[in-house]
């Protein structure tokens, strides 16, 4: 028998449908079901936390990403608060806001109460004549952890966004439905146990253990390799409003504090300026061509040993004087690459190994990887006194002589940040997917993805204290720039890259779909590398053509960063490692396009304002920057439709913020390209707004068609809504 029926029964008994107050009518269910028990509480605004743990109530000290209290609404500091008790197939429902809780003869299940005081069943944990039951765990009794997979019902055609980033680069997918996503950390794969559902929920497991979540046709799964608690969250809106989803998520994670005005100009870096005097010289040419820059990077290497976090004085004989110039040159601030590997060359390896600051490994203290010719392990950043000595050391090397800001490079946990071993040996790409690590935190399989966002912490908490900031604080003064994290990792000063990618014209697409999955798991602090990472060719015709294109779209992303290695006809002269003489300037790329280059980055700059004021409110109420078009258009059919097929004509469009649709060209040597205008819905049309092309202020009406228009290499399809003073100024 279905459960909804008694559901119904049970809120109508309780005259919880009739009500219509916000704040909880409980403060928690607590279910036994013999050695299980299952806490069920109100947490944040229309949201519900639930945890279940096996002989022992969870300790409230597991590794999580939570906020407590939350920003905003109830449930904070409940710890396992409850008044009421069930036992085995007991019923019992709570109400917070919107959302329903209820316990139906021990299957949980979610409902939203809606406009009319009707209610609409969400999910609920997976049941079927036979199936296994919804919570199932497995355990080795060596230990109080074990494994587990938690069911729960989905529609058919129900659609799932989110889950974070999947690996580049054949991912053109914004609907998740009917995958399987691998919750393991490594270079462009970073996946969050996040996800929206086209019904009008937000599902989110606070657990940064490896596993997996299945999205099939009738049961969406999240599957844990190892926990001693399962913990969940969930938060129900009007079904579309993902923007309320967000607000709701990110009041119980966290929010973007926002950047500081630098880091929204043009960054310049590439693999990689390998001495002081290229700096130097690569300033004073931005300096001489007048073109714009707030960001040059030093690429990793600049180090002696790994693990040195220090410049290596031969090639960097006077960093504060480098900064100085940089600035005085260009007005722009520096960044500095780290890697948390350490090789027992390194001046500071005794140090780590003898007070423990090195993660180990099950079997004993060994390695964790190898790079260009040595083994290495890993600073072990969930060590807090591990923390606050990379702090110290790269205080010392690099904050102290005025180069603020942090590239946190191969820090995704495990390895040295691929999905192998072995990674720049001679035999490379050992196919263990793991190290068997252990950190102070727990092991990789229970706590790793939880690396990268304890390493970007390590970061946040020095530049918090260097500028007399607390970790509240809603604005950066420097920025860390991540290629992994967790969730909750955008209420740091941080961005996430998407990690090494190739240079191809289809990868350039890939990212949009990339980028707004990240976004729709509350990451919108994010960026790529512009031209892709590896395979650009500088010196074809092809290559310089795929840089500008991908430079375009960089206009139009929350930062704009220029990185990559080059091919090019010359020669590697310098014995440094990795001392690639390929240029990546704007002025490489040709005279011609050296034009349309500084056109771009110009527009970046008239751009700050908006890019600016998406900020504040992504910080204000965590709306998100890069928009899928289902975001704001579910009205449309056609968006509907062509997103839950994953149509490439719709999600290889996406909303720059509420005012902006991006169509970046992903063909080689096109002039022209059809874009879908989507329909606009009516509070729109009471605006007066209509999609106005960029470039030539054509008005193209209010949207349900597909539009031809000129996509030279210097006209990226672009069209706005409202006025464009309002976007130029950020008075939107």
């Amino acid at each position: 028998m279905s459960t909804l029926p008694l559901l119904l029964l049970l809120l109508t008994a309780s005259g919880i449908i009739a009500d219509s107050y916000f704040q909880p009518n409980s403060t928690g269910i607590k279910l036994q079901n013999g050695f299980e028990r299952v806490y069920i509480q109100p947490f944040g605004n229309h949201g519900v936390r639930v945890r279940a743990s096996l002989l022992r109530d969870p300790t409230g000290r597991e590794p999580s990403a939570f906020l407590d209290p939350p920003l905003e609404g109830p449930g904070g500091n409940a710890g396992l608060a409850h008044d009421i008790t069930l036992p085995f197939q007991g019923s019992a429902s709570l109400r917070n806001g919107n959302i329903i809780a209820s316990v139906v003869q021990g299957v949980i299940s979610f409902s939203r109460v809606e406009l009319n005081g009707t209610i609409t069943l969400l999910t609920a944990e997976f049941t079927d004549t036979k199936t296994l039951p919804a919570r199932y765990y497995t355990q080795d009794f060596r230990s109080s952890s074990f494994e587990a997979a938690f069911g729960f019902s989905a529609n058919p055609d129900e659609m799932f966004f989110g889950a974070g980033q999947q690996a580049c680069c054949n991912d053109h997918s914004v609907n998740k439905k009917g995958q399987v996503v691998d919750l393991i950390n490594f270079n462009s794969h970073v996946t969050l146990p996040v996800w929206m559902s086209s019904k009008g929920y937000l599902h989110f497991f606070n657990m940064p253990s490896q596993g997996r979540i299945e999205f099939d046709r009738l049961r969406t799964r999240f599957v844990t390799s190892e926990a001693t608690v399962v913990d969940y969250y969930i938060t129900a809106a009007q079904p579309n409003d993902y923007d309320v989803l967000q607000q709701q998520y990110t009041a119980v994670t966290g929010r973007q504090p926002t950047p500081p005005d630098f880091a929204l100009g043009y960054q310049q870096s590439k693999l990689r300026y390998y001495n002081q005097t290229q700096i130097l010289d690569l300033a004073q040419r931005f300096h001489d061509e007048k073109v714009n820059v707030s960001l040059i990077v030093v690429d990793f290497f600049a180090w002696k040993f790994q693990g040195d976090w220090s410049f290596n004085p031969q090639f960097w004989p006077d960093p504060a004087f480098m900064a100085s110039e940089v600035k005085r040159l260009t007005g722009a601030e520096m960044m500095v690459s780290l890697w948390p590997s350490v090789e027992d060359l390194s001046e500071n390896y005794l140090t780590l190994q003898g007070n423990g600051f090195l993660a180990t490994t099950r079997d004993g203290p060994g390695v964790q990887d190898s790079f260009d010719g040595v083994y290495t392990r890993l600073v072990d950043s969930t060590n807090p006194a591990a923390r606050e000595f990379l702090w110290r050391r790269l205080n010392d090397s690099y904050f102290s002589k005025g180069i603020h800001n942090f590239w946190i490079d191969q820090a995704d946990g495990g390895t040295l940040g691929e999905p192998f071993e072995n990674n720049g040996q001679t035999i490379s790409s050992i196919p263990y997917a793991r190290s068997f690590a252990q950190y102070f935190l727990g092991t990789q399989e229970a706590t790793g993805k939880m690396y990268p966002w304890l390493h970007q912490q390590a970061i946040d908490e020095g530049l918090h204290n260097l500028t007399e900031t607390d970790g509240a604080s809603t604005s950066c003064k420097y920025l860390s720039l991540t290629r992994s994290t967790f969730a909750g990792g955008q209420r740091f000063c941080s961005y996430l890259w998407s990690g090494d990618t190739d240079s191809r014209f289809d990868v350039l697409l890939q990212q949009i779909t990339a980028s707004v999955s990240v976004a729709a798991s509350g990451i919108s602090s994010w960026t790529l590398d512009i031209g892709g990472f590896a395979g650009l060719d500088i010196d074809s015709a092809v290559g310089k053509q795929l840089f500008v294109r991908w430079l375009a779209m960089g206009v139009f992303l929350p930062f704009m960063r220029v990185h990559g290695t080059r091919t090019c006809n010359l020669l590697q002269t310098d014995t440094q490692p990795f001392a690639n003489p390929c240029p990546n300037e704007p002025w490489s790329y040709g005279d011609e396009n050296f034009i349309i280059i500084k056109k771009y980055i110009s527009l970046r700059y008239q751009l700050v304002p908006y890019v600016r004021k998406l900020f504040e409110m992504l910080q204000q109420s965590g709306k998100t920057i890069m928009r899928p078009l289902y975001f704001d258009f579910s009205s449309d059919p056609v968006i509907v439709h062509a997103t839950r097929t994953n149509d490439p004509v719709i999600v290889h469009q996406f909303m720059f913020g509420p005012r902006l649709l991006i169509a970046p060209v992903g063909v080689e040597n096109v002039t022209s390209q059809e874009v879908y205008l989507p329909i606009l819905p009516e509070p729109y049309i009471a605006e007066g707004f209509k999609w106005t092309h960029w470039w030539s202020d054509t008005d193209f009406g209010t949207g349900g068609k597909l539009v031809n228009v000129s996509a030279q290499l210097d006209e990226i399809p672009v069209f706005y809504l409202g006025k464009k003073g309002d976007i130029l100024n950020g008075n939107i």
